[in-house]
């Protein structure tokens, strides 16, 4: 069911619904200007129709601040380029954000618990669909913000900033900056303050950072640590969630396992996560946006992560086996987008390794199509595709697809 107003709100021209949006979330216009980095006169010209709000990075900054997506801003019908993201200084600016520890000065605009709410949920669904270019522009201003309202008199939740420091780690992973994620993630283990679902999910983004940096047992160790913490065998009445972290967790430490080639602890982990998830319902599965911490978590999930198991342990028939039947699944239209486009950039290396480097280039195109940001941002998706292009005969689509990364020549 559409929201009430959604409808009347897109039929506005750009600035009154930019007005209404930025009333609605209750700030001022001097206050949304502070936040979105402009001078109360240009905000004022812009929902007075005097001035065009026609930047696309612009349009992204106002989304995220009202708490909208691009598309609420824009309206149903206007073109929606990505804005470019010059990323390497995107991380420096992040790193230098991560490096601050001053307290806000008393001219400096507070953010209420309800603001960095809706903030931090957008963030996150902006990770969901992939869009790190947006969330890595928006991250080191919500950092900022979460970090001064959790050091602040009046803290009402001071899980923000966990919340914040975990999906940091998690883009870093992604853009392979593993050392930065692995600080990160520590952050968010410590401002966790021990509580059990906020530690066990902060471990999710630990055990990954650590796996990226090559250190399975260690990885192994971060995930297996946090899952008496939240296990849904260790009572009788599980709080929603439980079992979906529980089952990551387990996933992360089987993935580890596997990358440091220990079949055994692999394969049972991954036994244990799929246990878990026959025992789940849909409710159970389904992500919500009240701040608990959830993940993508079920039989899918199980089953992607027993193709790549198999495919670092060397099985790359088995791989894609597993991969063909989970991506057949009713479950896998329901995962997120940057999960479904990372899997499949992952499951290139098993086509590659039998030799079907169609089939791994066809790969590559489907996650381009379901997320762009995972094959033309991520180091990893330029390095599948650079393997691609050289296992042999170039189709047209994956030749376009190289040429929009900058691999070869239009």
């Amino acid at each position: 069911m559409t929201a009430p107003g959604r409808h009347r709100i897109a039929e506005l021209p750009i600035g009154r619904r930019v007005a209404q949006l930025r009333a609605r979330r209750g700030l001022t216009q001097q206050v949304f200007a502070d936040r979105i980095g402009k001078s109360h006169s240009w905000v004022d010209k812009v929902e007075r129709g005097i001035r065009s709000l026609d930047r696309i990075s612009v349009v992204h900054t106002v989304a995220a601040v009202l708490g909208v997506t691009p598309e609420v801003i824009l309206g149903p019908t206007t073109s929606r380029p990505e804005p470019t993201t010059n990323t390497p200084a995107a991380v420096e600016h992040l790193r230098a954000a991560l490096a601050r520890y001053d307290n806000p000065t008393p001219d400096q605009p507070s953010s209420s618990a309800e603001d960095l709410h809706h903030r931090i949920q957008y963030a996150h669904s902006a990770y969901q669909h992939a869009h790190y270019p947006q969330l890595l522009r928006m991250l080191p201003d919500l950092l900022t913000h979460t970090r001064h309202f959790a050091t602040g008199p009046n803290p009402v939740d001071e899980h923000l900033l966990t919340r914040v420091y975990r999906l940091t780690a998690h883009l870093l992973t992604k853009l392979d900056e593993p050392h930065l994620a692995w600080l990160a993630a520590g952050r968010a283990i410590s401002t966790a303050n021990h509580h059990p679902r906020h530690t066990a999910a902060a471990a999710i983004a630990l055990t990954q950072a650590l796996r990226a940096l090559h250190r399975s047992t260690l990885a192994i160790q971060a995930a297996l640590t946090a899952v008496p913490l939240i296990d849904p065998a260790a009572t009788d009445d599980p709080a929603p969630g439980d079992h979906a972290l529980t089952g990551t967790l387990l996933i992360e430490a089987a993935l580890a396992a596997a990358t440091g080639n220990d079949p055994a602890t692999a394969h049972e982990l991954t036994d244990r996560a799929g246990k878990l998830a026959a025992t789940m319902s849909h409710r159970q599965r389904r992500p919500d946006d009240s701040g608990t911490p959830t993940t993508a978590f079920g039989p899918t999930a199980v089953a992607l992560a027993r193709a790549q198991v198999a495919a670092a342990l060397g099985n790359p028939h088995q791989a894609i086996t597993h991969h063909q039947c989970a991506t057949a699944s009713h479950g896998w239209r329901e995962l997120p987008a940057e999960h479904r486009a990372a899997h499949l950039i992952d499951i290139t290396r098993a086509y590659l390794d039998i030799g079907d480097h169609r089939a791994a280039g066809r790969a590559m195109v489907a996650a381009d199509q379901i997320a762009p940001a995972e094959t033309r941002t991520r180091p990893i998706g330029h390095t599948a595709l650079a393997a691609v292009l050289r296992a042999g005969p170039t189709p047209a689509d994956v030749a376009r697809l190289a040429a929009t990364v900058g691999l070869i020549r239009h």
